[in-house]
């Protein structure tokens, strides 16, 4: 089945079809995620987080979201596989975004680009755009700015803030950007934000008026949250808790190997008789 494409993807606002987006960083996740009927795939620089245990996103490279990103396309066929820029990637100047967006398409295999901000970044996401490659937006909580937010909360609380991410949205519009992610604003900014793009938005803590949803893996499966850097977000629906389940069976596997009843065989394997007697007599 062929790769659902960005054209595909943007027809389903008008039909009013939402778009469903799921995190994922390695081979099985992406299989996993896909035989559940997502769309599109986000490799998120949140495997800084989730899986390589800093505690935030400013330390992920380039290399990191092309090498998880080459395990994500080898593990999905029909979603579409987009692949966040990370930190000071695009940032420095557009050569570099143009160069680095390119490399993430050439060697992981991914068919679009995230990258965060508005207006101020509106002429990047022209200048990739212009160049073959499809570019996703992000407003709102941008994670790669946390040094400067300060935490982790909620975005476009007051007339001022709210106005400018109506003004990055259509910017990035404006620039070519095929969806936008909206995370963590006032659901009913995102409504407004929804019905005055043409480009789907996708929310994240954003409200149910988006047109599509993302979540984070680890945070939907509840897996190994004990280790997270920061709390679940209220905006999370946990839907199984998987990291507990691996949890008990580690343990039932452990207390088992320290009893001796596993292997419940002391042989695994036949041995041919002639050489298993050649064997006890040397050991005697």
């Amino acid at each position: 089945m062929p790769r659902l494409t960005v054209e595909e993807l943007q027809a389903l606002k008008p039909k009013g079809e939402k778009l469903v987006m799921l995190t994922a960083y390695d081979y099985p996740s992406a299989r996993i995620a896909e035989e559940g009927g997502v769309d599109v795939i986000l490799v998120g620089d949140s495997l800084g987080m989730v899986v390589l245990g800093y505690d935030s996103t400013i330390p992920v490279t380039l290399e990191d979201m092309i090498h998880h990103t080459k395990a994500v396309v080898r593990g999905s066929e029909r979603a579409l596989v987009v692949t966040d820029m990370p930190f000071m990637s695009y940032q420095a100047s557009i050569e570099d975004a143009i160069r680095n967006a390119g490399r993430l398409l050439q060697e992981s295999g991914c068919q679009a680009v995230k990258l965060e901000g508005g207006v101020h970044m509106a002429e990047t996401v022209r200048r990739i755009v212009q160049v073959g490659i499809p570019v996703v937006g992000h407003i709102g909580l941008t994670p790669q700015s946390i040094n400067q937010i300060g935490r982790y909360r909620v975005q476009g609380t007051t007339s001022e803030a709210a106005e400018r991410l109506r003004e990055d949205a259509i910017a990035l519009q404006q620039a070519g950007a095929f969806c936008v992610v909206l995370e963590t604003i006032p659901a009913r900014l995102a409504g407004l934000i929804t019905q005055r793009l043409r480009i789907p938005t996708v929310g994240i803590g954003a409200g149910s008026d988006c047109d599509g949803q993302v979540l984070v893996w680890h945070e939907l499966l509840s897996y190994a949250p004990t280790f997270l850097p920061r709390h679940i977000p209220r905006h999370v629906k946990q839907y199984a808790n998987v990291g507990e389940q691996m949890r008990q069976a580690i343990e039932q596997y452990a207390a088992e190997v320290r009893g001796g009843s596993f292997p419940t065989t002391k042989e695994s394997f036949r041995m041919d008789k002639s050489l298993l007697a050649e064997l006890e007599k040397t050991q005697a």
